[in-house]
């Protein structure tokens, strides 16, 4: 039984290899070629400023380290905090073994959740920063960045009053 509960605890932390942060490699915006650019010279430039946006990023391995290292503490920190706050519910249950099992268990899965938002936050950042690097080196070789469409705009509902009440009626013999 120990050996089944051990083996699913684990699992949370094997989820957290995938918890690694690459540097980009590609664009997410659109390039097109300027005015009176030959499909030669934006091919040339596209390179190059791959290249360069390639360049402003950090090192792949120390990001993938730093990422690993605060999704591990992370996890950690969660199953820390969840076994403390289970040993303290449990003593009110009368039962602080249990209790601090199980709330080990859920703060390693929130740990691990908490864990894999924050890499994706991570990664989301530095895609950001590929991307301004990679917009300013092609608009800077006169070729043109295509802008994200602005979202459609909703005016809110019109407001209407409320009819009016109707009138008081005078029947007369009533």
């Amino acid at each position: 039984m120990l050996r089944k509960i051990t083996g699913i605890a684990l699992v949370p932390m094997l989820a957290l290899g995938a918890c690694t942060a690459v540097t980009p490699t590609q664009p997410t915006v659109v390039a097109m070629p300027g005015q009176g650019k030959s499909w030669n010279q934006f091919q040339a430039d596209d390179a190059y400023c791959k290249s360069y946006a390639a360049s402003q990023m950090p090192d792949s391995g120390q990001v993938a380290q730093v990422s690993q290292n605060n999704s591990t503490a992370t996890a950690a920190a969660g199953t820390l905090i969840g076994a403390g706050v289970g040993a303290v519910l449990g003593s009110l249950a009368g039962n602080v073994g249990a209790g601090a099992a199980v709330g080990a268990g859920a703060g390693l899965l929130g740990g691990a959740a908490t864990a894999g938002n924050n890499t994706q936050a991570t990664a989301d950042s530095l895609q950001g920063r590929y991307d301004v690097a990679y917009a300013q080196c092609m608009v800077g070789h006169g070729e043109s960045i295509q802008q994200p469409a602005a979202p459609p705009y909703y005016a809110p509902p019109a407001y209407y009053a409320p009819p009016p009440p109707p009138p008081d009626y005078y029947y007369p013999g009533y």
